[in-house]
């Protein structure tokens, strides 16, 4: 479980594309403590620790993960957020991520505004439904708000801060995301769906 505060931009350090598929991501942080077998949430993706070594990680990826995500696209020296999976505790600063990539979105146009910058996705038809305004969404693992809804695009809005320390500010038009819609909304979705199952069938 995470909650979508960044705590540091990794970069692939390295990229093997046979299966499995393996990623070795350099880091600037301790990874003394991270154990093998940890969840780290790798720009929205929740991933396996299988190896590890001063200043970096090793993760797999199943045919599953590739299939969903934006991972089959990075390539040596991709930058990816990353947060290590939360601790009882720990503040919870954003909203309950679960690092379980829900489709993939693009960015349809930025627009600068002060000191932020507003920027409007474009997010799968099946997922535009379950997205509302002032809800939460996870892009790349950032726990954002929904300011805006326009049929199957949304709008966000993203601080000074956010954008310097995530990807979010390399973005261009046209590039994917990994999309997470809030985790309420798909429990509320299948509920639905049980329930107008249920009632077909009387």
């Amino acid at each position: 479980m995470f909650t979508g505060i960044v705590t540091e931009v990794g970069v692939v350090r390295s990229i093997s594309k046979h299966e499995p598929v393996r990623l070795v991501v350099s880091v600037v942080s301790d990874t003394e403590k991270v154990k093998i077998g940890a969840s780290i949430c790798c720009s929205g993706v929740c991933l396996t620790v299988v190896e590890k070594g001063k200043g970096w990680f090793a993760v797999e990826v199943s045919n599953e993960t590739l299939s969903r995500t934006t991972i089959g696209l990075w390539n040596e020296g991709t930058r990816i957020n990353l947060e290590k999976s939360l601790l009882v505790g720990d503040e919870m600063g954003g909203h309950i991520v679960s690092g379980h990539v829900d489709g993939i979105a693009q960015l349809r146009k930025t627009t600068p505004d002060g000191t932020s910058m507003r920027m409007l996705f474009e997010a799968p038809q099946r997922l535009s439904r379950l997205i509302a305004e002032k809800g939460s969404i996870a892009i790349d693992g950032v726990s954002l708000t929904v300011n805006k809804v326009l049929e199957n695009k949304f709008e966000v809005n993203i601080v000074g801060h956010t954008r310097m320390e995530t990807t979010l500010d390399s973005l261009y038009k046209g590039n994917s995301v990994n999309l997470e819609i809030d985790m309420l909304a798909r429990y509320v979705e299948r509920f639905l769906e049980g329930k107008n199952d249920c009632e077909q069938g009387a």
